[in-house]
């Protein structure tokens, strides 16, 4: 129970069905889908279009999308990777001979044809109950109408004026006299709603074919990209169903999607701090939290040596995920003191933090979606396809430009990804879809998240709530919620501790309680949203 005195939000409980996003219009609609007959899918990919209307730095349809479905609750979860290619002309000599020597975030180069509405329709085709077009109208009527700019929305759009600056139609949609809009303020995309029922309408052909693609092929080779039609023609069936990839842990079974996604560094994580026993002093003391952080550095060392695309590279998922593995880190890993090396496992890349939208619902037939969608960093790469509304993601950020690494870029490869929505099970039924957004952040989040809940008996609301910490660049970045006695014996330890202006992510998450029939929810405070039931 928590504090009332103390300012904060309970748990959402409810016994028919809930949804839990980062927006509320966004998690309204999920549940005015649900209230029409649609099921979890149906409603999360509609709170998803709702979302790259309402929150646009952090996703879009010119972004991917990773989808974990448990259908009827059953423990038989299905997994979707959404995420898209690099063109045919994405080759590390084409990068050079445009003078790159390294990725870079605005650049055309690193946009990869958009995985989410390919993945949107196979999903709702397979597993939904409604028509697409019936789905998105939401999204299609708000993006032309207009929606007021939420608080945490107009944080974020602050910080991208110079990105939305550098393209001209970017600029022109974007912004106000160079200037961001702010809270209140009403942001309309008239021509995003007209895609918006273009797909609805006509399915992924529409976007990946004809005159949405071409308005895409033209601003993408604008701005010096090998982009072409063809490259978008054969991203209309680049998603696919994939077996998921899972652990065990504290009598729970954990689900991820497989690489190119980061998932298998949330189960590499686990199966360490698995094998510690829990700190009597609590979840804030710094025997708890100087453990976790070493063992995000050790995984985040393996993720940036093996993690790519696993149709073009061999990834060591097993081998990486193993107790055997799990229990040779942990060995590494002192409570009196951080490591200031560690065993070599390949070139250290510490990427900037990114901007996503997770979100979960179950239906009252026990369907379970545990869903994120993302354009990567705040509005992609800033480049809009004017006619069509669409901005385009810089997920291409996530390739090397290095020869020979796993990830180095190269044609019709998937770069490594960030996004990972989680799903826990338990004897054979879903219990838990949940997320944590926040770029390469994700499975720190989601550890940390996990073991709030499930390890130190927080509620989901409670566990989101949780102050957190990262090691990042070198460094331990915490938020103003760690205590300063535990910062100060962190950086005695070792660590370099660095207090952030921008929070840790954000996120949202559904526990089931089978045993009572009852839904609890929670929806963190870093994002603007809510989570709702009935």
């Amino acid at each position: 129970m928590r504090d009332f005195h103390i300012p904060g939000r309970s748990a959402v409980h409810a016994t028919h069905a809930m949804a839990a996003t980062s927006m509320p219009i966004a998690t309204m609609t999920a549940i005015d889908i649900l209230r029409r007959g649609g099921n979890a899918m149906d409603a999360a990919i509609a709170a998803c279009a709702m979302l790259a209307v309402v929150e646009p730095q952090s996703t879009g349809i010119g972004g991917d999308c990773f989808c974990l479905y448990a259908p009827g609750g059953r423990g038989e979860v299905v997994a979707m990777n959404g995420s898209g290619r690099a063109p045919a002309g994405g080759t590390p000599e084409r990068l050079r001979a445009d003078g790159l020597t390294a990725m870079v975030n605005t650049s055309a180069h690193s946009v990869t044809v958009p995985g989410a509405i390919s993945a949107w329709v196979k999903l709702n085709a397979t597993h939904g109950k409604l028509s697409l077009a019936e789905i998105l109208e939401p999204a299609a009527r708000v993006a032309e109408e207009g929606h007021p700019v939420h608080a945490r929305v107009a944080h974020d759009w602050a910080s991208s004026v110079r990105k939305l600056s550098l393209q001209e139609a970017t600029a022109r949609h974007f912004l106000k006299d160079g200037k961001p809009y702010g809270v209140g303020e009403i942001f309309r995309q008239p021509a995003l709603g007209r895609t918006l029922r273009a797909i609805g309408q006509h399915g992924a052909k529409a976007f990946y074919e004809g005159e949405i693609a071409a308005d895409m092929v033209a601003a993408l080779q604008a701005a010096g990209g090998s982009h072409t039609e063809a490259d978008f023609a054969a991203g209309a069936d680049v998603a696919e169903f994939v077996t998921p990839i899972q652990t065990r842990w504290r009598g729970l079974d954990v689900f991820q999607c497989p690489p190119n996604g980061s998932g298998l560094l949330v189960l590499s994580m686990l199966g360490v701090l698995g094998g510690f026993e829990t700190p009597e002093a609590g979840p804030l003391s710094t025997q708890r939290l100087h453990r976790h952080v070493e063992t995000a550095r050790l995984a985040y060392r393996d993720r940036d040596a093996f993690l790519a695309d696993p149709s073009q590279v061999d990834v060591p998922v097993a081998r990486l995920t193993s107790a055997e593995y799990a229990d040779a880190l942990r060995k590494l890993i002192r409570d009196d003191v951080a490591m200031k090396e560690m065993p070599e496992a390949g070139t250290a890349d510490w990427a900037r933090h990114k901007d996503t939208v997770y979100l979960c619902v179950v239906d009252a037939d026990g369907n379970v979606c545990s869903f994120i969608n993302s354009l990567f960093e705040g509005f992609g790469s800033g480049i809009l396809a004017e006619k069509s509304g669409v901005m385009l993601q810089n997920r291409g950020f996530g390739f090397r430009l290095q020869e020979g690494h796993p990830n180095c870029i190269a044609p019709n490869k998937r770069p490594m990804h960030t996004i990972i929505p989680g799903m826990v099970v338990k004897d054979g039924r879903a219990i838990m879809p949940y997320g944590v957004m926040g770029g390469h952040f994700q499975p720190m989040g989601q550890t940390m998240f996990l073991s709030n809940h499930f390890e130190f008996g927080m509620d989901v609301q409670a566990a989101l709530d949780f102050p957190r910490l990262f090691p990042y660049g070198g460094k331990v970045q915490v938020e103003r919620g760690i205590p300063s006695s535990v910062v100060d014996q962190l950086s005695r330890m070792g660590h370099e501790c660095t207090l952030i202006d921008k929070p840790h992510g954000g996120g949202q998450a559904i526990f089931i309680d089978h045993e009572r029939g009852v839904l609890v929810g929670g929806s963190d405070p870093r994002k603007d949203g809510c989570a709702l039931g009935y």
